[in-house]
């Protein structure tokens, strides 16, 4: 590609709107243009990288015996309907009309379509175990779109399928694809991605796994405990919290006037928040009856916990009625007649000495005991965040930190959930209808590139690794207008390394050599070859590494530019 034919162009400066690495430089290297909030155009750069990483993907499905198909974009409702999902998704998934009055949806993602797709086809026992995988451009009107491609509303992605007889089977086909997700990241540059336990959320089923890159503009939250192995999203991780309780006291009511929060509670006593007891009251989405739940004043609420938990998702109440029993700020388990369900969060399990409300208006207790003053045979249920500190549920260490990260892939055993209520079913030895059992594998294709280039960069723009690197050589030529002689040299190596199948970028415009390595640096191919009148005139040019690990001059010949092939093919191979 001769970049004076490039589409795009590469900016010094860097747009008011791009807050993360990745944004900044696929905006100034030309990579990705924003239409609309969420929706991005890509550039032909970009297409390069989105595809690469596609076809690494590819390469692993096909190794684990998948089989690539393709799900239409736009599907009849009825599907949705068939799994009851067209009534709990919610205004993420777009539906329309078409002109004959047929209700539409948008895919945002494609188990119906997999169903529908196989069930009337794979009807005998002999069918099974089978993969079916697409990767394809999906819409999820996201409410929160940012950090370029990291969180779009518009994407691409590669979701597979695979249906079995067995939960034996599906386990082991689990494990299978887990260990091929291992290899797809680590091949496109990100080995240091982790699978973390993971809430199955509006997917349904038994167990998943999240694949995530930490870094710090990651909006997910990992629970990772650093003496084992244990890592989970905090919506999954299982909160364990030693008590340091001491003896009971005496349960007594004192006058807090004005204090409706933790904060002014823990101000006017002088006490710390894990040494009071709070409430939070939601009300469910369903009916809008008051949930209230109870935890330490220093945990937090986990909501997808909490939806699990309750079978249904809840919303922070906004309002609380005078007929509800409840007396805003000052709410507390001693003496509470409220018209509402109450959660006792696991952080209050053998508590004591807690100061909590007292129900009435300006009023607490202090030393209030879990076991005293909590209602006989309450469970207590686990809720809450974890935090840095907490029990490792695995190896029973404190050993918990909470890191940030970004997910670039999920999987999940979905059960029989879809095939269920779909009326999916085979023949099996026996000659009884029984159903399938599913899995599910996604990997977002522009937020793995997003990943990629948060990881690889310096100052000056991206460092691709070499198997997702828009080219593998950039081709700078220095003063061509001065120099007759450079762009016959630059000509005849760009000839050369075309012929050898090598992915060459040549810079054949007439620009300052400042302009020119600073466009070098944003698109950053691994290899960069410069061709300058200096280097010509001893007849060599200078061939270097975009991470700057190796810098040499080779020598050509102008008819034979064979050495230049040789270096640039043993450099790509090295670094490969």
């Amino acid at each position: 590609m001769r970049l004076s034919q490039l589409l795009g162009e590469r900016m010094k400066q860097t747009p008011s709107e791009c807050t993360t690495v990745n944004h900044t430089f696929m905006v100034r290297g030309g990579y990705i243009k924003q239409m609309s909030s969420g929706i991005y155009s890509l550039f032909m750069p970009g297409k390069r990288v989105c595809r690469k990483i596609e076809n690494i993907i590819r390469e692993e499905m096909d190794k684990i015996d998948g089989q690539e198909v393709q799900f239409p974009v736009v599907m009849p409702s009825s599907i949705w309907e068939e799994s009851k999902r067209y009534y709990t998704v919610g205004s993420e998934m777009a539906r329309f009309n078409d002109r004959g009055g047929s209700k539409l949806v948008l895919g945002m993602t494609h188990e119906e379509a997999a169903v529908h797709l196989a069930r009337d086809v794979a009807s005998s026992y002999n069918d099974y175990p089978f993969m079916i995988y697409q990767i394809q451009t999906k819409f999820r009107d996201e409410p929160r779109s940012r950090g370029g491609l990291v969180r779009v509303r518009e994407f691409t992605m590669k979701d597979a399928y695979s249906f079995h007889t067995s939960q034996e089977c599906l386990d082991s086909y689990y494990e299978r694809c887990l260990e091929s997700y291992n290899k797809i990241y680590a091949r496109v540059g990100l080995p240091e991605v982790i699978s973390v336990k993971s809430d199955t959320g509006m997917m349904g089923g038994s167990g998943a796994h999240e694949f995530i890159f930490l870094a710090d503009i990651g909006e997910d939250s990992i629970a990772i405990c650093q003496e084992c192995d244990y890592r989970a999203n905090v919506e999954a991780s299982d909160c364990i919290i030693v008590q340091d309780a001491g003896k009971e006291t005496e349960l007594v009511k004192v006058e807090t006037p004005d204090c409706k929060t933790i904060d002014d509670l823990c101000r006017f006593l002088s006490v710390k928040d894990k040494d009071t007891c709070k409430a939070v009251v939601y009300c469910k989405n369903e009916d809008d009856s008051y949930v209230i739940v109870f935890l330490r004043g220093d945990r937090e609420v986990n909501e997808t916990k909490l939806n699990n938990y309750l079978g249904c998702e809840v919303h922070t109440a906004a309002e609380i009625t005078e007929d509800s029993g409840i007396t805003a700020g000052f709410i507390g388990p001693v003496g509470l007649n409220a018209k509402a369900e109450v959660i006792y969060d696991k952080s209050l399990e053998g508590a004591r000495k807690l100061v909590c409300g007292a129900n009435e208006p300006d009023m607490h207790y202090t030393g209030m005991s879990a076991e005293r003053d909590i209602p006989a045979g309450t469970k207590f249920a686990d809720v809450s965040k974890s935090v840095d500190g907490d029990i490792c549920p695995v190896c029973g260490k404190p050993s918990i930190a909470v890191k940030r990260g970004i997910e670039v892939g999920n999987i999940f055993k979905l059960g029989k959930k879809y095939t269920d209520s779909m009326d999916m079913t085979y023949q099996d030895s026996d000659g009884t209808l029984k159903t399938p059992i599913m899995g599910c594998y996604g990997i977002g294709v522009g937020r793995l590139a997003a990943c990629i280039l948060e990881k690889h960069h310096d100052d000056y723009g991206p460092v691709w690794p070499v198997s997702v690197a828009p080219w593998h050589v950039h081709i700078c030529a220095l003063s061509i207008t001065k120099d007759e002689k450079v762009k016959v040299i630059a000509d005849g190596i760009y000839a050369a390394l075309n012929d050898a199948g090598v992915e060459v970028v040549y810079d054949d415009r007439k620009m300052s050599n400042g302009a020119m390595f600073a466009d070098a640096d944003l698109l950053g191919c691994p290899v960069r070859i410069v061709v300058s009148p200096r280097n010509c005139g001893g007849g060599v040019v200078e061939i270097s590494a975009r991470d700057k690990s190796f810098k040499e001059e080779v020598s050509y010949s102008e008819s034979d530019y064979s050495n230049i092939v040789k270096s640039v093919r043993d450099k790509l191979a090295a670094m490969s």
